[in-house]
């Protein structure tokens, strides 16, 4: 660990403690040679293990991206594909894997992306689960009515 003053590489931790959300080490540093302090966050790199097994850091703006394309033309906000994004980062992180693999990352879009806009869940969901008839399309559709009904009856 560099110090952010120095650059000098001889730190000490003066205390750790685990962040709030339970995902990340706060560590109060001091350097060896200016003897100023500053802070750490640590947090488990997540990594992306795709269908080909090449391995690569998640990325919050993929997701994003991605989900983008489905969302084009929906009204959706950046500010709501933000939020999902987070979302998604963070149901990966609480599941205690490091490595993801890319099925994984699209599950834990569908939920959320569903809540949003259920247009935009269905050309995500045609491209993820290889729709490859109106068959499948009218069997989602009819898992979205469903849904909404049951929403609808329960408030």
């Amino acid at each position: 660990m560099h110090c952010p003053y120095c650059r000098n590489t001889e730190t000490r931790v003066l205390d750790s403690r685990v962040a709030e959300d339970g995902t990340s080490i706060r560590r109060r540093r001091q350097c060896s040679s200016c003897e100023r302090r500053f802070s750490t966050l640590e947090q488990m790199q997540l990594v992306v293990v795709k269908r080909s097994g090449v391995v690569e850091p998640f990325s919050r703006d993929k997701v994003i991206s991605g989900v983008a394309k489905a969302c084009k033309g929906r009204g959706v906000t950046d500010v709501d594909l933000a939020r999902l994004g987070q979302k998604v980062e963070e149901s990966l992180r609480a599941s205690g894997l490091s490595e993801i693999p890319t099925q994984e990352i699209g599950v834990a879009i569908l939920g959320p992306l569903r809540e949003l806009d259920a247009v935009a869940y269905l050309r995500f969901a045609s491209v993820y689960n290889q729709f490859e008839s109106v068959e499948d399309f009218l069997t989602e559709i009819d898992g979205l009515r469903h849904a909404q009904s049951t929403t609808i009856q329960a408030e």
